[in-house]
């Protein structure tokens, strides 16, 4: 093997190349600062080598240049930021040298080029191979650049045209690395997407898959504020769930949840698992056969509205904790209302009422208390029973009105003054005069 300069691109690719392929457990990519490097050159690249073969020792030691480049320790991939430029062109042209040359293989292997045994054998061996020089370069492409459309797309026909489940499995670790570095990559949450709908008739243990795909979610979300896609991803999951994850998720959520009352993602994927647990035959049979307080999704909806409330209560008054606490009951209510107080009859819906008419009063209550912003909290509480007027006076419950008016006039006029015309608005569409 010839030497080369290991600070070239080709060399820096073959360098990356071969630490991904002696460690296939490596779980987190970072980007690294040079002047960091030398507090971690002692711990740089440690990969026990077969002694016979010379040709992985000769790439080893491409693979711990004087410059540190690279740096793995522990199934962590450290890549200095100087040598990103180069390697990134280097990846790109190998990537889209050996995506051009896997095209035109293809494409005599449609047209029937090929004729003869020997050169049909031939043919499908060079495919082979540059199929795996298309997944070897595309992987290094992705770690440096997620956003390379092309590159998760040609993996996607490679993946496809195999048909092999541990293939899939290995895109998931791919995205998984991906993630580690760019958690809001949407083309990786994509990918991920793309796969779980190719294995879902596949494996046999999806239910695993998803639990440990909505635990990663949460990682993720947890180490980089206000990811949309993570969530999203998170939502997505829960069309594949079946009841018993429904619950689980939601149960083991809940902790979780109350430690991050403002984030709304997070209630928006409460509300994706408690509408399914609507959606679903379990819940219409459990109806059918048992209309009762009794019923298990009856419990587990009035479980989570006694839940919402003693959060509402804690956090009294704190606006981005408020506003999705309280907009989350308003879902919570509206559902309640149309799937239980409803159909249930009876006094269903006084105690309902009765309840939601107790937490406003509680919460309209201003105390001398500087440490708690208890005019918010009215605020939100006057707001959301002024919703929910509306949505009972569609409903035929129009008394109501009557019942509060006063109060929720009174609180308005203190709190906002110039916001009282709300009010006005929720009884001009009722009909109501005062």
């Amino acid at each position: 093997m010839s030497e080369s300069d290991p600070s070239e691109p080709s060399s820096l690719l073959c360098q990356l190349q071969f630490i991904l392929d002696s460690d296939p457990l490596i779980d987190e990519v970072g980007f690294v600062h040079p002047s960091q490097f030398a507090s971690i050159r002692d711990s740089s690249i440690s990969v026990e080598l077969p002694s016979s073969d010379d040709n992985i020792k000769s790439k080893a030691l491409e693979a711990n240049p004087t410059n540190l480049a690279f740096w793995s320790r522990d199934h962590k991939l450290g890549i200095s930021t100087h040598v990103i430029h180069p390697l990134y062109n280097a990846a790109k042209h190998a990537f889209m040298s050996s995506l051009m040359q896997y095209k035109m293989l293809i494409n005599l292997h449609e047209k029937k080029v090929v004729l003869d045994t020997e050169s049909v054998s031939s043919a499908s061996s060079s495919l082979s191979d540059f199929e795996s020089e298309v997944m070897k370069h595309s992987r290094a492409l992705l770690l440096l650049s997620c956003d390379f459309g092309t590159a998760w797309n040609c993996r996607k026909e490679v993946v496809s045209k195999k048909q092999k489940i541990m293939l899939y499995f290995d895109e998931l670790k791919l995205s998984t690395l991906v993630l580690s570095y760019s958690p809001k990559s949407e083309r990786a949450w994509t990918h991920r997407r793309w796969v779980i709908k190719m294995i879902a008739c596949k494996c046999s243990n999806l239910q695993e898959v998803l639990k440990n795909e909505s635990e990663l979610a949460k990682r993720i979300a947890e180490k980089s504020k206000m990811n949309y896609r993570a969530w999203n991803h998170r939502c997505w999951l829960v069309s594949y769930m079946p009841e018993s994850q429904i619950i689980d998720e939601l149960l083991n959520n809940r902790d979780w949840a109350g430690l991050h009352v403002a984030d709304n993602s997070c209630f928006h994927y409460r509300t994706r698992l408690m509408t399914r647990t609507l959606e679903d035959s379990w819940y219409k049979q459990d109806l059918k056969e048992s209309p009762s307080n009794s019923t298990k999704v009856y419990q587990l909806w009035k479980d989570e509205l006694t839940w919402n409330e003693v959060l509402i209560k804690r956090y009294i008054g704190r606006e981005a904790c408020g506003s999705a606490l309280w907009l989350y009951r308003r879902f919570l209510s509206i559902c309640w209302i149309k799937h239980f107080a409803t159909r249930m009859g009876g006094n269903h819906a006084v105690l309902f009422l009765d309840n939601e008419l107790q937490l406003f009063r509680l919460c309209t209550y201003i105390p001398d208390n500087v440490f708690e912003d208890y005019e918010s909290q009215a605020m939100f509480a006057a707001t959301y029973i002024m919703w929910l007027i509306k949505q009972m006076n569609e409903a035929g419950g129009v008394e109501i009105q009557e019942k509060v008016r006063e109060e929720i006039v009174k609180v308005m006029n203190k709190l906002c003054p110039n916001k009282a015309f709300l009010w006005d608005i929720v009884r001009m569409k009722s009909g109501r005069q005062i």
